[in-house]
């Protein structure tokens, strides 16, 4: 406010300088003379006028522009608000992986990008006895810390998924395929490592099985998950905590079963 009547005397004196301007410049070229109550008038008139009117003018824009700036703030914080909550509703919530949805976004995203790299689909081995043993609060912790392990592992051009359940699935991109073997190596230690309590305080024992493929550039997503999934059952068999590794996913088309829909897969539980 203090600002506003500091502009409005200041223009007030611009004013009144006019004022006088005009009148000592006009009024003798019109044979008259400024002086008396015609010097008063060009004295009161411009302050009694400009100040008042140019205070309310300043005030109603001083107003206008906290408006503004008030309102560009709450878009910027609700564009803010939005984008946190896309990507909220990207990840799975117990997790903080990709949600199966967002997985698959981005997985065809890689896919339409012409991006190699190595696909790993990744089951809990006995999580349900876990839960039955131990609770749905330790098993929810086993897949709190796997969620963990998984993040840890990924970079600029990776990502993780969970399917439900005790079901994950990674994409490493730009992953060669000499390397993919070390990389699931890397991940299944690194679950075998973890250090889980239950509430009774004791040891959860975890570990993973994993099919992997490694995909070429251009790849059919449904069928490299097919073909992973396909891995992972040959893991399972190999009695789990291992690896089950192919070349690309089209050695696997000619001999796998028919295929199920990724979408409409459900959870194994037990197995």
């Amino acid at each position: 406010m203090r600002i506003v009547l500091i502009k409005a005397i200041f223009l007030g004196f611009l004013s009144l300088a006019a004022s006088l301007a005009i009148c000592f410049s006009i009024v003798p070229l019109l044979g008259g003379q400024v002086d008396g109550l015609g010097l008063m008038m060009a004295v009161l008139c411009p302050l009694a006028i400009a100040i008042p009117v140019s205070a309310f003018h300043f005030h109603q824009s001083e107003k206008l522009r906290r408006a503004e700036a008030a309102a560009a703030d709450a878009l910027l914080r609700l564009a803010r608000a939005y984008e946190e909550l896309r990507l909220q509703s990207r990840l799975d919530g117990l997790t903080n992986v990709l949600s199966r949805q967002a997985f698959q976004e981005d997985l065809a995203g890689f896919s339409r990008a012409s991006m190699s790299g190595g696909l790993l689909f990744l089951d809990l081995d006995h999580f349900k006895s876990i839960n039955d043993r131990y609770g749905h609060a330790a098993g929810d912790e086993v897949l709190r810390k796997v969620g963990e392990v998984l993040n840890a592992h990924c970079g600029r051009y990776d990502i993780a998924g969970r399917l439900g359940g005790e079901e994950f699935v990674l994409f490493f991109g730009e992953l060669a395929a000499e390397g993919m073997f070390e990389c699931c190596e890397r991940i299944r230690l690194a679950i075998a490592h973890l250090e889980v309590r239950a509430a009774s305080g004791a040891i959860v024992h975890v570990s993973a099985s994993i099919g992997a493929v490694y995909c070429e550039a251009g790849f059919d997503a449904e069928d490299c998950l097919d073909a992973a999934d396909m891995n992972l059952y040959a893991a399972k068999a190999g009695g789990r905590n291992t690896v089950a590794l192919a070349a690309q996913a089209e050695a696997q088309k000619a001999s796998r079963p028919p295929a199920r829909m990724f979408e409409d897969r459900a959870p194994r539980g037990a197995v």
